[in-house]
């Protein structure tokens, strides 16, 4: 089985993925106490996609996340640079556009997309900056960017809580659940290594992102961010 480093090797994070696959959606539900789906439906709200609308959703997987884009009436492309990932959702749902991509260089034209979106997956990007930029060039002027992250809750006894469910309750809890449960340990790291809201905020902004503003979730467990590519 394969455990990413917080290097995180493109082919490292890739090949993890892949081995975690097919059970990647049940996990999750289940390791985020059921909060996940709400985070999706926020989502949802935030890129608010429409018909008509071309909607870009890096880090898919399986597309469990581009459903309600498509369900809107946005032709939605999920990307994804885990072929096993890939493989799982085309199966799931073959009708869906399914596309192998790096976030940091985007097999797309400039000015594709009215939105681009990624949920729980730019931590696991090598170049945070150059995936933003990349995000920046592949969306039409007027569109926005929406992030769904982990980040720091704001209350600080909860804080220390949650530091003490990733690091000891989940990597069990993974054992009883996933095919990979080394590879949950990975993810427990890099939530804790990822920069507060504020600062990928900054980042946002470095990468050219105008209007750019966030909200916590669940306590700041997950913060949405979003931005707009000015005209």
């Amino acid at each position: 089985m394969t455990r990413a480093s917080l290097d995180k090797q493109p082919h490292e994070v890739a090949s993890m993925f892949d081995d975690v696959a097919a059970h990647y959606d049940l996990t999750n539900d289940v390791l985020s106490l059921g909060q996940a789906r709400l985070w999706r439906k926020e989502v949802a709200k935030a890129v608010d996609a429409r018909p008509a609308q071309k909607v870009l959703d890096l880090a898919a997987g399986t597309a469990t996340s581009s459903r309600p884009f498509a369900a809107a009436g946005a032709y939605t492309v999920p990307c994804d640079f885990s072929i096993g990932m890939l493989k799982v959702g085309k199966e799931r749902q073959p009708h869906m556009p399914f596309t192998a991509g790096d976030a940091t260089k985007l097999p797309f034209r400039d000015g594709t997309f009215d939105a681009v979106t990624i949920s729980f997956g730019l931590r696991n990007v090598q170049d945070t900056d150059a995936a933003l930029r990349e995000m920046y060039r592949v969306t039409k002027p007027g569109g926005r960017v929406v992030i769904c992250e982990f980040s720091q809750p704001t209350w600080k006894p909860f804080r220390t809580v949650y530091t003490e469910y990733l690091m000891r309750a989940l990597p069990p809890v993974a054992t009883a659940v996933s095919s990979n449960p080394e590879a949950y340990v990975y993810l427990a790291e890099s939530i804790r290594a990822w920069p507060a809201q504020a600062s990928l905020a900054e980042k946002l902004r470095q990468a050219g992102w105008s209007k750019v503003a966030w909200r916590n979730l669940t306590g700041g467990v997950v913060a949405l961010h979003r931005g707009f590519k000015t005209a």
